[in-house]
């Protein structure tokens, strides 16, 4: 009976090993969420820069071109999918 208690407290759905997996997948989460908000971060940020009061040219001439298909004659565009 010890060794039953014993297996299952090592092996068992609340055992030692599915609290190593748990703690192993909210890590690979949190890795996650930090990659998820720094990538909202750029994106709040470029919007930010695209907004009337506070408008850069550089991204507005950027999203003109990309949104109109746009290049000047002596340009040369390169697509990249």
């Amino acid at each position: 009976m010890v060794l039953n208690f014993a297996y299952h407290f090592v092996q068992g759905d609340g055992g030692i090993r599915a609290l190593l997996d748990y703690q192993n997948r909210i890590e690979k989460t949190r890795f996650q969420l930090d990659q998820i908000r720094a990538e909202r971060q750029q994106l709040e940020h470029r919007v930010y820069l695209l907004r009337s009061d506070s408008l850069d040219p550089d991204m507005l001439e950027e999203r003109a071109r990309a949104v109109l298909n746009f290049a000047a004659p002596n340009e040369f565009a390169i697509v990249i999918e």
